[in-house]
């Protein structure tokens, strides 16, 4: 899960861009970066940390130019910063591209040995964002004629890249010269939507994440990117797309509506904030049909993404709905943080309990999901020392139980609480009196009863189906131990290509 920003208008874009990933902040708080495109020539910005504390005045006055993208990283698989993966990434060859990522190649193994042995192309990190990349200008090359770029070539070079990548791809990318490019990967997993506005001097576009940037700078939303689908704007604001993939289906993640989006957005027609309430409207109904023993006295939403569900849900069940826990507004989301150290850590110093609302209650505590168990175990401990009599426990999601290959921080089923464990061996994990977890067709209808015309969900952390159809226990086993990133893979082609790299580099 990352943030992407793409933009073409009529004025100077830097300022655009850094509001646009201000927005976007809840998405990556790893890296940020912006390029902007100005003539022949890219400007680009890049670092670790927050939006705020990458950019200062100094560097926003060099991102020149009336076009650019920009970039929020959430470091998957629980990867530390490096200066080296921070995008928007960069290859002068052909034309000068600039890209920027969201999602997760589930082949780039093999794409790595495709660009070394076949391609002949150089690539610097282990991120499957910079593979992507020099798949892409492969085929722009390919395609084009002579080095003239067009339209139908860019959609060409797009459909080439929908036959080798595999898995999770939202994109954004600037040719020099040319324009804004972005495009979704056949199944439409992570999310991505586009904008119109019109100012003097013709229509300005901007493509995002999420709605909510739209909706924040200014511009109308015009509708999702579809699955496979390829949009293209120049850099004088014409607007062309193009369906470039085969076989597609639109299957957004489900995660999406439980965690990760912000709630005044939509995406792919479905408000996230009213599948919330959903979410909390079928809880409800679950635990009036199925836990009538409790005797709760008060409602308590673990902050922030679960407001919305925990307040139906007491309303729905006539209880007494509170604010228990005060947030800590610098502390990042502990989900998106790397290492499990620290997000333990973090969890006691982004809440604080309000022992008046715990004190001699029965406490229902309710939270978007339960992922590791670090947050849920440390916040019943918290509502037991602010003297709450009994806790339950109940979650809008059902248990994450399978790993998620597809851009989401769960590569490891051993991180996971829920796997191999029944509800109650997890209840007594969190140390709650009760736990109620959300039945997953319920979670489908809350999301689908927003826009009925969307036939599928992502689901794989929650039913162990991997739609992209290449996932298989042996892929997932590397994920878990990390090998796709080992330098022995590339030992081996770097004596088919007799090159050395003892210089750590490949």
């Amino acid at each position: 899960m990352c943030g992407i920003l793409g933009v073409v208008a009529k004025e100077p874009v830097g300022q655009l861009l850094y509001d646009g990933l201000q927005v976007l902040q809840h998405r990556g708080q790893d890296a940020a970066g912006i390029v902007t495109n100005e003539g022949h020539r890219f400007h680009m910005h890049k670092g670790g940390g927050l939006v705020r504390d990458v950019f200062r005045t100094r560097n926003m006055r060099a991102l020149t130019g009336n076009s650019g993208i920009g970039h929020v990283r959430y470091p998957t698989a629980g990867s530390a910063f490096s200066t080296l993966e921070a995008q928007p990434f960069y290859v002068n060859s052909p034309y000068g591209v600039v890209l920027a990522h969201n999602g997760n190649l589930t082949n780039t193994e093999t794409l790595k040995q495709e660009l070394y042995l076949q391609d002949f192309r150089h690539v610097n990190t282990g991120s499957d964002s910079e593979v992507l990349l020099n798949v892409l200008a492969h085929e722009l090359e390919r395609c084009s004629s002579h080095h003239k770029l067009d339209v139908a070539t860019i959609f060409a070079a797009v459909a080439g890249v929908h036959r080798r990548c595999l898995g999770a791809y939202a994109v954004v990318a600037m040719i020099a010269g040319y324009g804004l490019l972005a495009f979704r990967d056949p199944c439409g997993i992570r999310p991505l939507v586009f904008g119109k506005r019109s100012v003097e001097g013709g229509d300005e576009y901007l493509v995002a994440s999420e709605s909510v940037a739209l909706n924040v700078l200014g511009f109308d939303l015009e509708r999702n990117v579809a699955p496979g689908e390829t949009v293209f704007i120049d850099l004088d604001g014409n607007f062309y797309s193009q369906q470039c993939a085969e076989n597609t289906v639109l299957s957004p993640c489900i995660f999406e509506y439980v965690y990760l989006a912000r709630p005044d957005s939509v995406i792919d027609g479905i408000s996230v904030y009213e599948t919330r309430l959903r979410m909390g409207e079928r809880l409800a109904r679950k635990i009036s049909r199925e836990w009538k023993n409790l005797s709760i006295d008060v409602v308590i939403p673990i902050p922030d993404t679960s407001r919305p569900s925990a307040l139906q849900l007491a309303n729905l069940l006539d209880l007494t709905y509170r604010e228990g826990f005060i947030k800590n507004r610098y502390i990042g989301r502990t989900f998106i943080m790397p290492g499990q150290a620290t997000r333990k850590k973090s969890v006691r110093q982004k809440l604080n309990a309000i022992d008046f609302e715990f004190r001699g209650k029965n406490v229902l505590l309710v939270d978007d999901s339960i992922v590791r168990g670090t947050t849920s175990r440390e916040i019943v401990q918290m509502a037991r020392d602010a003297g709450a009599l009994k806790v339950y426990f109940a979650s809008a999601a059902p248990p994450v139980r399978y790993p998620n290959v597809y851009g989401i921080d769960m590569p490891r089923a051993s991180e996971l609480l829920a796997t191999g464990k029944s509800d109650m061996e997890i209840c007594r994990e969190i140390g709650a009196d009760a736990l109620i977890y959300q039945d997953l067709d319920d979670l489908f209808e809350a999301a689908r009863d927003g826009n009925p015309d969307v036939p599928s969900f992502e689901a794989s952390c929650f039913n162990g189906s991997y739609i992209t159809g290449d996932i298989t226990p042996e892929l997932l086993a590397k994920v878990a131990v990390g090998q796709e990133s080992q330098d022995g893979d590339w030992d081996v082609l770097a004596g088919q290509l007799d090159l050395s790299l003892s210089d750590g580099n490949v």
